[in-house]
């Protein structure tokens, strides 16, 4: 079932929250807090002043904050205002805020009071003029210094179809891309996603750990919160620890997470014997394969529901889901949404039976705009109404979608096709093992061989002849890794994507 009556104005849905549950508590970070009354009438004051102080609809206005109350804030805002709004990591390099800012053609930016000189300093040296809006724990321009709150009559558009959000994608293949998003694409996974299948309420408490500025976060953690009624405590980056304890002090529900954190949270829980997750009662992955093995492990420990989905920034997030009830398989990432048209096809977009591996494609309201300023990549990836997400998949005789690998990282090692994700999902099973990627690198004869980078456990040494042994007793020999590389960390993006770049260019010759 589709909620469809969660698809309206942000300015709608936050409205009735206020109206309704004025006192109830909205957002939650370590220095403040919001309640639905507050953030209608905040949002609504802010929204007027950027539209008094310049900004049409349809521009482009970026955040430039760590993980807030404030950086919520500024978002409603700038879609209250009828302007796009234009996530940027707030510990992104000089270069990638100058080409993010560029490349969206920003005219505002809200940030810290702090990086507003440094900021100036950056766009006059790329010659581009966003105006900064300082903001901090509250203290936005609008009521800086004591100033007079403007008059609080937002734009409040009506239309939700008009392009929302420009979210850059993780530039793991690639320089980053500006994913034109809608509130409405935003909504619809809200209304036949989260709602109806991870059971999201009013009632429910989430712990965020995930950065806003990937999409993940900006729909269940902002959108999905406002339009549920939901509560949540923002955490400004994920720690173990602080994550531990906020669980065992909040009343925390719902904690969604890439599979990054579902594992370190187990390993922690593990060392100290610690089986309890307070009164969590689902925890949610995306942004990155889950494997199977961390999956049953997670929730034989924890006794907690740990569901898999699928999401890529270009669908507005998610794609396909694990149900808690229903029957789930082990690695699988569940059916696609309600609504939602997914295809396996191969090279010539024909359509591929049950178990034989292709591309998937999909198509349906969460779909992208398309590629800001990017016709040509926009008319490549949207072929026909169909987005061609670039992720190889297998589907099983029940529907349920299994993701195997990337076209642009499948490893061909002697002609024959080798998924990283199914090599590393055979190394995490080995008991020395903590973390784990699987890479392509070249090879005289064989043109490239999978090569594993591991991370051991305390106290654990790693024998690499033993690990290629362990894969070679699970998958075909031509899949087991040529070769194994112990490294400190496995490099990864804010939502949990492997870059397997930089373990190319620091990997020694094979």
């Amino acid at each position: 079932m589709i909620r469809t009556d969660l698809i309206a104005p942000i300015g709608e849905l936050l409205g009735r929250q206020a109206a309704r549950r004025p006192e109830a508590l909205a957002f939650r970070d370590r220095t403040r807090e919001v309640h639905y009354g507050a953030l209608a009438s905040r949002t609504a004051a802010i929204a007027a002043y950027l539209q008094q102080t310049g900004i049409e609809a349809g521009q482009r206005v970026a955040i430039h904050l760590p993980n807030s109350v404030d950086w919520v804030e500024a978002c409603v805002a700038i879609l209250r205002a009828g302007a796009i709004a234009v996530p940027i990591s707030f510990d992104a390099t000089d270069d990638e805020i100058a080409y993010r800012l560029a490349d969206a053609q920003c005219v505002a930016v809200f940030t810290r009071p702090d990086r507003v000189p440094a900021l100036r300093a950056l766009c006059d040296a790329h010659a581009i003029d966003p105006r900064p809006i300082p903001y901090q724990d509250g203290d936005g321009a609008p009521f800086a210094s004591g100033a007079a709150m403007p008059p609080s009559q937002p734009r409040d558009p009506d239309g939700i179809e008009q392009p929302g959000f420009i979210v850059y994608t993780s530039g793991t293949t690639g320089r980053a891309k500006g994913v034109v998003l809608s509130l409405e694409g935003m909504l619809w996974v809200t209304a036949s996603c989260w709602v109806p299948v991870a059971g999201l309420r009013e009632g429910d408490h989430i712990l965020n750990s995930l950065p806003l500025y990937h999409s993940y976060a900006l729909n269940l953690a902002v959108v999905s919160v406002i339009a549920t009624g939901a509560s949540e405590y923002i955490m400004e980056s994920f720690s173990t620890s602080r994550m531990a304890a906020l669980l065992a002090e909040e009343p925390v529900t719902m904690l969604p997470g890439v599979p990054t954190v579902f594992h370190y949270m187990l390993e922690k829980a593990k060392a100290e014997g610690r089986r309890s997750l307070g009164k969590v009662r689902i925890c949610l992955s995306a942004g990155a394969v889950l494997p199977g093995t961390l999956n049953r492990n997670f929730e034989d420990w924890f006794g907690v529901t740990l569901l898999d989905g699928y999401g890529i920034t270009e669908t507005s997030t998610m794609v396909t889901i694990n149900a808690p009830e229903g029957g789930r398989f082990p690695g699988s990432c569940g059916l696609p949404l309600h609504g939602l048209l997914a295809r396996i096809v191969d090279a010539e977009g024909r359509d591929l039976d049950p178990g034989a591996e292709g591309e998937l494609i999909v198509r349906g309201p969460n779909v992208m705009l398309g590629y800001h300023g990017k016709p040509e990549e926009t008319a490549r990836a949207l072929q026909g109404g169909w987005y061609h997400t670039g992720d190889l998949a297998r589907r099983d005789r029940f529907g349920f979608l299994t993701i195997t690998g990337r076209l642009k990282e499948v490893i061909i090692r002697g002609g024959q096709n080798v998924a990283p994700a199914e090599v590393e999902e055979a190394i995490f099973q080995h008991a020395a093992i903590l973390d784990c990627a699987v890479v392509g690198l070249p090879h005289e004869a064989l043109g490239e061989v999978p090569v594993a980078f591991v991370v051991p456990r305390p106290g654990q040494e790693i024998d690499a002849a033993a690990i290629i042994a362990h894969c070679r007793t699970r998958l075909s020999a031509y899949k087991a890794p040529h070769a194994v590389e112990v490294v400190a960390e496995i490099p990864r993006t804010g939502s949990g994507k492997v870059q397997r770049f930089k373990l190319k260019e620091a990997a020694r010759a094979v």
